[in-house]
């Protein structure tokens, strides 16, 4: 059940071809339609996200974008900021001038931030998969004003640095 453990369940190890997308992207792209559960219940997925930072929030409750996303690079073998705190993520990793497809965008929103991964753009909006946004993964439009920056790991292992190269070079 999608709502509850990803659409995906077990992720699969990318193609010895070469991915499509950034590991951990592939591992968001499959959570999409997990939510929090009205009410007193919790989404233990939801949970889980969480368990990968300091904080380690026992409800759904509690902001979790910043859990999924380093919940997404913790199933690929990254590690992420460990933190609950979205714009933790603009000291992270390494600060690209310009988004590609997967890399990690960081936001303001009032009274703090929102992280998630950067899927395209228009002229005015991007748009992010991430966790939390109307309290679910899902993608949704954000106005480009609020980004402050777009981020990927420093050491990228060699199936996702392989993507990024030819990322670079359809540029």
């Amino acid at each position: 059940m999608a709502e509850d453990q990803g659409k995906g369940g077990k992720h699969s190890s990318p193609t010895a071809g070469g991915s499509q997308s950034f590991t951990w992207l592939a591992v968001a792209k499959q959570e999409v339609g997990v939510k929090e559960r009205p009410g007193m219940a919790d989404n233990p997925r939801i949970i889980q996200y969480h368990a990968t930072t300091t904080l380690r929030a026992t409800d759904d409750e509690v902001p979790w974008c910043s859990s999924f996303v380093n919940w997404c690079f913790a199933q690929r073998g990254y590690t992420g900021t460990r933190s609950a705190a979205a714009r933790s993520w603009i000291n992270w990793g390494a600060r690209l001038d310009r988004p590609v497809l997967g890399c990690v965008v960081v936001m303001t929103r009032t009274g703090g931030g929102h992280v998630g991964f950067y899927m395209g753009e228009d002229d005015s909006h991007v748009l992010v998969l991430g966790g939390n946004q109307d309290d679910a993964v899902n993608i949704r439009k954000y106005p480009k004003s609020r980004v402050i920056g777009y981020r990927l790991p420093k050491d990228l292992q060699p199936i996702d640095q392989q993507h990024y190269e030819r990322l670079m070079g359809a540029a």
